[in-house]
């Protein structure tokens, strides 16, 4: 048996956020991790606008990961079957894509040593009969006992599922996304470039001078399960849905890099579900994806899981605050006691259940407007949006205020 205090399930971006806010404010925390080392591998590139860049300035790495983060001017939009185009500036929005192994590394390198414990693998969680604390089953037959859990283990969240949250939802399409070295560097300009066809949307994001990213979207097929698993088999099945996309993507996917190609089936929680959803029991709650899953069209997936680390502390610290008062000693002896923890976490909850609601339904009504074939329903779903949100970019505009 291991007992700690605070343990956060999961070493994504989240948990490491969540677990560095946390350290900001002098609280010890255990991430605990599945894999056997940080997960800085494959292609993932990660939007980060003005709100995600103001979460990662209250962490104070948002100087260093902006040194190597390229700043994005526009977003460049072709219809391959309707011939239009369109160009959306960001309106002076701060908005960079960083490499999902750069912010996970900078943010380790920022905790304490023996932060993370890797190669734990959380499978249930119960609550001690006695104290009601937490106590974390993993799979080798081992327990944590903890004083506070927050999950921040993702899609297919442990800790979700014990809060008995809703299931994510499947939706019709998948996403195949890869990186495209250009050992002589690329003319790409620093601008987003989405291309839509006839079965297919792709976006291109150069990363720097040589690097750039790519995702596709597209339909989900039954053949899909088989494919995901091999490499070359994802690279060839998508070459097929591109064939009328101008010569130079159909290089890029080419050239690809063989190791980066993933495919996976998009997943999201309804706006519904996140308003009457339970985000805590006792002293555990979650965070990030374990929390939101959201259609990945706004680019926020990874912005609104920095908010929550920095929310999170915030609210935990505010509560303890009013029973230790500013001593550290006296600080930390209550959060060993666990007072006003659980008041903490519905101070947390309620603040970021309707920033959730609100960017979900955003979400889901611009998917709709993807999917959706009818010209009559697409006027309508463009009005509701332009009354709801206005600029189609407001949610990069929220602050999620002071650690």
């Amino acid at each position: 048996m291991v007992i700690s205090g605070i343990v956060i399930v999961g070493g994504g971006i989240c948990g490491l956020a969540t677990a560095l806010a946390l350290h900001r404010k002098g609280y010890e925390s255990l991430v605990v991790e599945r894999a056997d080392s940080l997960r800085t591998s494959g292609a993932d590139t990660i939007s980060v606008y003005t709100n995600g860049w103001r979460a990662l300035d209250q962490l104070g790495v948002g100087k260093d990961l902006r040194e190597t983060a390229l700043f994005l001017c526009g977003v460049r939009d072709i219809s391959l079957d309707r011939g239009s185009r369109r160009e959306t500036s960001l309106n002076g929005e701060e908005f960079r894509v960083l490499n999902k192994g750069d912010i996970i590394r900078t943010l380790a390198n920022n905790l304490p040593p023996n932060t993370i414990r890797f190669g734990i693998d959380i499978v249930d969680v119960e609550l001690d009969p006695i104290t009601s604390d937490p106590v974390l089953q993993l799979r080798d037959g081992n327990v944590i006992k903890a004083k506070v859990v927050i999950g921040c283990d993702g899609v297919e969240s442990v800790v979700a599922k014990w809060l008995r949250l809703k299931a994510t939802k499947l939706l019709p399409y998948c996403g195949v996304r890869g990186f495209t070295n250009y050992p002589n560097g690329h003319d790409l300009g620093n601008e987003i470039l989405r291309l839509s066809g006839d079965q297919a949307t792709l976006s291109r994001t150069p990363i720097d001078d040589k690097l750039v990213y790519w995702l596709l979207t597209r339909k989900w097929t039954p053949q899909d399960s088989r494919d995901s698993k091999d490499t070359r088999l994802i690279r060839d099945s998508t070459l097929k849905y591109i064939k009328d996309f101008p010569e130079e993507v159909i290089e890029m996917i080419n050239n690809s890099e063989l190791g980066s190609l993933t495919l996976h089936r998009m997943r999201f929680h309804t706006p519904w579900d996140l308003l009457i959803g339970n985000f805590r029991k006792g002293k555990v709650t979650v965070a990030g994806d374990a929390m939101h899953v959201m259609i990945p069209l706004l680019g926020q997936s990874a912005s609104l899981g920095l908010e929550d680390s920095i929310v999170l502390a915030r609210c935990l610290d505010q509560e303890i605050y009013k029973l230790a008062g500013p001593e550290e000693s006296r600080r930390k002896q209550v959060m060993q006691e666990n007072k006003n923890v659980e008041a903490a976490f519905d101070r947390y909850v309620k603040e970021r259940r309707m920033r959730l609601l609100k960017i979900s339904t955003q979400s889901y009504l611009t998917g709709l407007l993807q999917m959706t074939s009818s010209s009559m329903v697409k006027i309508g779903l463009l009005l509701l949006l332009l009354i709801l949100f206005g600029k189609s970019i407001s949610h990069a505009k929220y602050d999620c205020g002071r650690l």
